[in-house]
């Protein structure tokens, strides 16, 4: 009776045990499991160098705005490609030539969210309650085969001269 109690302690320890661990999520395959978090991570350091990017570029425009604010040699540079002149100035232009292209300016990619694939909740709580019976059964197997299991009485065998404690009188 005291190997059954025993089996069964065990058996409820690793029931509890995987249970707490499972319990409320998923911790590899699913939306909050260990895959869903090195996705996340991978959009994240994405998102981080998209808006370093656009920082960067707020920066130049913000200098080539504080420029054209202040400069009056920046003012006319930019009137010249603009085909603006100045007083005392004189203009050629010359038939045939494609006129100045101006500077675009790089706004950005669009960074869209990017979906992925992952086990659904359903799936992985059967995995992990499979994993349970297929260990339970193994657990199960070795005890009864190391005769820690007993089904009825357990007979006990004795080999050579039986010693009894018998008290002295």
């Amino acid at each position: 009776m005291v190997c059954k109690i025993d089996m069964l302690r065990n058996m409820y320890g690793l029931w509890r045990e995987i249970s707490d661990e499972f319990k409320g999520k998923e911790k590899t395959g699913g939306n909050y499991g260990i895959l869903g978090y090195n996705k996340l991570v991978e959009q994240k350091k994405a998102i981080a160098r998209q808006t370093e990017m656009i920082q960067n570029i707020n920066n130049e425009l913000t200098l080539e705005y504080s420029a054209l604010l202040r400069d009056r040699d920046v003012i006319a540079a930019y009137a010249r490609k603009l085909d603006y002149v100045g007083y005392g100035e004189k203009l050629v232009k010359v038939n045939g030539l494609k006129p100045a292209q101006t500077e675009l300016y790089d706004i950005g990619t669009i960074l869209r969210k990017k979906n992925f694939a992952c086990l659904s909740e359903r799936t992985c709580k059967l995995c992990g309650l499979t994993f349970f019976l297929l260990t339970l059964i193994l657990m199960f197997l070795i005890d009864l085969n190391n005769g820690k299991i007993c089904f009825g009485e357990k007979k006990v065998l004795v080999k050579g001269i039986p010693v009894y404690d018998i008290k002295q009188m």
